[in-house]
């Protein structure tokens, strides 16, 4: 079973928000990378299949596939990590989560599950707006 990370996406409102951000720094064919000053020592069950799941506005929603990890010292001599990631983002089962900082693994089976896009009874059909209420509310 493949390991995952979980994290914050700081600065974004929506999936909307991160896809944009994500199409701004991909357009001339760059890789999308975030970078983050703990170095993971399960590397290499994160690559073995494993994804940073994004805690959007306090709510699992999306995930991308860990492409890479890549350990580096700053020019300053801190250590840090750059965690490589797929550029397609997968939409999950909303999951409510307590901020945190850094990152956490995942284990799998802990992980929202997917949603097959377009799937019927799904929620996708529903506007972001209203399906945030109706979690909020614990109704779906």
């Amino acid at each position: 079973m493949p390991l995952h990370l979980i994290k914050l996406c700081v600065g974004a409102d929506s999936v909307d928000d991160l896809r944009a951000w994500i199409g701004e720094v991909t357009a001339g064919g760059g890789e999308q990378v975030h970078t983050t000053r703990m170095v993971p020592k399960r590397a290499d069950e994160l690559l073995d299949g494993g994804s940073l799941y994004w805690v959007i506005r306090g709510v699992v929603q999306v995930r991308q596939r860990l492409l890479d990890i890549r350990p580096f010292t700053g020019g300053d001599g801190i250590g840090r990590c750059d965690l490589v990631l797929a550029p397609a983002l997968v939409e999950t089962q909303r999951q409510p989560r307590r901020p945190f900082q850094g990152w956490r693994y995942l284990a799998d089976g802990d992980a929202p599950r997917d949603i097959a896009a377009g799937a019927a009874g799904s929620g996708d059909e529903m506007p972001e707006a209203l399906r945030a209420e109706l979690l909020e509310l614990g109704l779906i």
